[in-house]
């Protein structure tokens, strides 16, 4: 899983390194790519840019990229748990998560990479 490190680690360059290693010690070259933590800065909110990047991977024909993490709830970001204080009813109270609306989004765009990512090897396939 990439999850970024020191800094993050989702874009192309990263998931062909991370490939090289893999096969490198004999080990299938497919990741998952988790779209919080470090690569998105700790930020939520800047998962759908991961998300977006790692899309366009997946339509130019990215096979090594077999899934992806969201942080994701019906209600955006987090909220602490404080006695005597209702909480919010689909918020998180632990990571801080993009809301439902905007997982739908992201999904939709990753299921239409997908489709992208079919014809892109049906056509070399063909040629």
């Amino acid at each position: 899983i990439l999850r970024g490190g020191s800094r993050p680690n989702y874009d192309k360059e990263n998931v062909q390194h991370a490939s090289e290693q893999l096969e490198k010690n004999a080990l299938d070259a497919k990741m998952m790519v988790d779209c919080s933590h470090a690569n998105s800065n700790k930020d939520y909110r800047r998962q759908s840019d991961v998300c977006e990047n790692v899309a366009g991977q997946i339509a130019d024909g990215e096979r090594r990229i077999i899934g992806l993490m969201i942080e994701s709830h019906l209600v955006e970001g987090r909220q602490d748990v404080v006695d005597g204080k209702d909480l919010t009813y689909g918020q998180s109270i632990t990571d801080a998560c993009i809301n439902w609306d905007t997982t739908d989004v992201l999904l939709r765009k990753l299921a239409d990479a997908v489709k992208s990512r079919r014809e892109v090897l049906s056509q070399q396939a063909s040629a």
